[in-house]
């Protein structure tokens, strides 16, 4: 029986048969794809992991899967949206497609505009069950909306015009909800891992889709990015990795 707050280092689709049904709350996750990644020779099974992480999914759980696309003989793979596609014949909803945007993307020398951003697929297996939005400053924040006797409203399904008869300030709220797009700057923690996403990126995502004493799991760990995360927002967790080198690498950031 797999246990939480533990690191197994070994296929993932064996370890997550171990996993019982719906007990998962959040899945947070980058695999190697489409070579793109240098990950020590190892491939992966990409319908059975789907297959396995649907079964383990709570209902109302999320699965975020964070993938990109190579440019193989002047055209993109497309595999980020056959991956998309087939979480969603499986049983997942696509609940949301989301854009994690790199500040400091790497320059390359083709006849495209450069490459700044990964997809953030967000599955959900029926209606999240969380959802705790980030919110950011209102650009005019403080200010005072007008609307005067010339402003109109749509109302009713005809669209059907009313004219307001009085002018009315509402005040700026201080915060609103983030768009869909989250912006990081890349390469700032050194893990040993060839590619591993920011920190950050896996924390905005655990303290969106989760609670505290939600399970948070990743079947591509890598260097531990997720799981100590979810450690940290006191999340239980458990990560799967294949490498010993970088479940090793997790036990010690984990420690520290």
């Amino acid at each position: 029986m797999i246990e939480p707050n533990r690191i197994y280092c070994g296929d993932n689709v064996k370890v997550m048969q171990d996993i019982p049904d719906e007990s998962i709350d959040l899945t947070v996750t980058s695999p190697p794809y489409d070579k793109l990644r240098i990950y020590q020779g190892y491939s992966f099974d990409f319908a059975r992991v789907a297959q396995e992480l649907y079964r383990i999914t709570k209902k109302g759980g999320v699965v975020v899967w964070v993938v990109g696309d190579a440019t193989i003989k002047g055209s993109e793979s497309g595999t980020s949206f056959r991956q998309a596609l087939h979480f969603k014949e499986i049983g997942f909803n696509l609940h949301d497609t989301m854009i994690y945007r790199k500040l400091n993307y790497i320059p390359l020398t083709h006849n495209r505009y450069e490459q700044s951003f990964e997809y953030m697929f967000v599955f959900s297996k029926g209606r999240p069950k969380s959802f705790n939005p980030l919110l950011i400053p209102c650009i005019h924040s403080g200010k005072m909306e007008h609307y005067g006797p010339e402003r109109r409203q749509n109302h009713g399904p005809n669209h059907s015009m009313r004219l307001y008869q009085e002018t009315i300030f509402i005040p700026i709220k201080n915060m609103k909800m983030a768009s869909n797009i989250f912006t990081y700057v890349c390469g700032q923690e050194k893990t040993g891992h060839p590619a591993p996403f920011p920190e950050q990126l896996a924390n905005d995502h655990i303290l969106s889709w989760s609670n505290e004493g939600d399970i948070v799991l990743d079947p591509f760990n890598g260097s531990g990015t997720t799981t100590k995360m979810a450690k940290k927002n006191n999340r239980k967790f458990i990560g799967i990795d294949i490498s010993q080198k970088y479940c090793d690498i997790t036990m010690a950031r984990l420690e520290m």
